[in-house]
C-alpha cells in the first residue's frame, strides 16, 4: 500500500507562506508527477511528506496514518536526489545495501536483496565498482537501487534527471516508467521539466506560488487546462494566448478574432490556440500575416508569425512535409475551431 494524502498543508517560514493550503490524494501505486517553475512549493510539498521538513498547518496521512510527527525512517517514504548523495569510500553494492546493514539485515540476504534489484535495474557488471567510477546514469542508477532495496510504500524523487544531459535524460525517463510498470510501487516525482511531466505521470499536479492549480491526466491538462496558467506551462512550444481587440485594435487583430471564432465565445478576455491548432497557406483564406522566422526542426517546423496590431507573435507548428515556408514569406493564417479555448477576466477557462 502507498495511498498518500494531503489535507490543508501549509508551510511558513517566518512570516513568508510558501505552500498557501493543499489538498490532494495519491492513489496507491500511482505515478504522480509535480511540475511547475523554480520556487513554486513543489519541491518543499515532496520534502513535507518526507518528513524532512515540518508542517505548519494541515496533515498528511500515507495508508491512514497521521504522519505529521512520525520520523522520516518510519513513514515507509524513500526518497532519491538531484545529487544523488553516494558515499564515495563504498561500492555500489554497499551504497545499496547501506540501510539494510543499518537494519540489522545479514550480509548474505544483504547480497542477496542487492542482486536481486540490480538485475532489475540492468546493473549487476557494476556493483563492485565506485562511484567515481560511473557515469551520471549509472549513479542515478545507484541511488534509485538504494531507495528500492528499502521496500517502501512510496518512492519520492526529487528532479532525479536535471544532472544529466538530454539524451540520457530521455534514456532514463524510460528506465523510470519500466520500474514503475514493474514495482507497481507508488511514485511521487517532483521536476520542472514539463516533458518529463507529461511522459512520466499517470497524473500530473501542476504547481504556481504555493498552490495547486490543476491535477489531472496529461491530456487533460493539454487539451482542458483550468486557466491560463497551465495552458501556458503545458505545452512546448506554448499556446498561443491572444487578446479581446479593443476600440483601437488593428483590422488584421479584429480579423484574427473573428477567424477563431471569439464573437461565439461570450465573455473571453483571451483566446487560447495550441501551435498545432493553427493552419498557415500561401493561397487559401485567412487572415493576412508574415512569417517571421521559421525553426526547421527535421519532423516539424515552428514558424513564428506576426500579426499586424498583436503584440507577440504567434507559433505555428507544421508538418515536415509542410516546412518550405520561409521567413518575410506572407502567408494566410486560419484555424481549427474545435479545439480553441476562451478565458474569462480572471485566467479561468470558459
Amino acid at each position: 500500500m502507498g495511498n498518500v494524502v494531503l489535507q490543508g498543508v501549509r508551510k511558513r517560514y517566518g512570516a513568508a507562506e510558501v505552500i498557501r493550503g493543499i489538498d490532494l490524494e495519491v492513489q496507491d501505486g500511482e505515478f504522480m508527477v509535480f511540475v511547475g517553475p523554480s520556487g513554486c512549493g513543489k519541491s518543499t510539498t515532496l520534502r513535507m511528506i518526507a518528513g524532512l521538513e515540518e508542517i505548519s498547518q494541515g496533515d498528511i496521512l500515507i495508508d491512514g496514518v497521521r504522519a505529521n510527527d512520525l520520523h522520516p525512517a518510519d513513514r515507509g517514504a524513500a526518497m532519491v536526489f538531484q545529487s544523488y548523495a553516494l558515499y564515495p569510500h563504498m561500492t555500489v553494492a554497499e551504497n545499496m545495501g547501506f540501510s539494510l546493514r543499518m537494519a540489522g539485515v545479514s550480509k548474505q540476504e544483504r547480497q542477496n536483496q542487492v542482486g536481486r534489484i540490480a538485475e532489475v535495474l540492468r546493473m549487476s557488471e557494476l556493483l563492485a565498482r565506485y562511484p567515481k567510477e560511473l557515469s551520471g546514469g549509472q549513479r542515478q542508477r545507484v541511488a534509485i537501487g538504494r531507495a528500492i532495496v528499502r521496500k517502501p510504500k512510496v518512492f519520492l524523487f526529487d528532479e532525479p534527471l536535471s544532472n544529466l544531459d538530454a539524451a540520457l535524460r530521455v534514456d532514463m525517463r524510460v528506465e523510470l516508467a519500466r520500474l514503475h510498470k514493474e514495482l507497481g510501487t507508488t511514485m511521487i516525482y517532483v521536476t520542472h521539466d514539463q516533458v518529463e511531466a507529461m511522459t512520466l505521470g499517470n497524473r500530473i499536479a501542476v504547481f504556481n506560488q504555493g498552490l495547486i492549480e490543476q491535477v489531472g491526466a496529461p491530456l487533460q491538462l493539454y487539451n482542458r487546462p483550468a486557466n491560463t496558467f497551465v495552458a501556458t506551462f503545458i505545452g512546448a512550444p506554448k499556446i498561443n494566448l491572444i487578446p479581446q481587440p479593443t476600440d483601437g485594435a488593428s483590422a488584421a487583430h479584429r480579423a484574427l478574432w473573428a477567424v477563431l471564432g471569439g464573437a461565439e465565445l461570450g465573455h473571453a478576455l483571451h483566446i487560447g490556440v495550441r501551435p498545432e491548432h493553427l493552419q498557415v497557406s500561401s493561397d487559401g483564406s485567412g487572415v493576412s500575416t508574415t512569417i517571421a522566422l521559421a525553426e526547421h526542426l527535421g519532423d516539424a517546423s515552428i514558424l513564428h508569425v506576426r500579426v499586424e496590431g498583436v503584440t507577440e507573435l504567434l507559433k505555428v507548428k507544421v508538418s515536415a512535409e509542410r516546412s518550405q515556408f520561409q521567413g518575410g514569406q506572407t502567408v494566410a493564417l486560419s484555424a481549427d475551431r474545435s479545439w480553441v479555448l476562451a478565458f474569462d477576466g480572471s485566467g479561468q477557462r470558459i
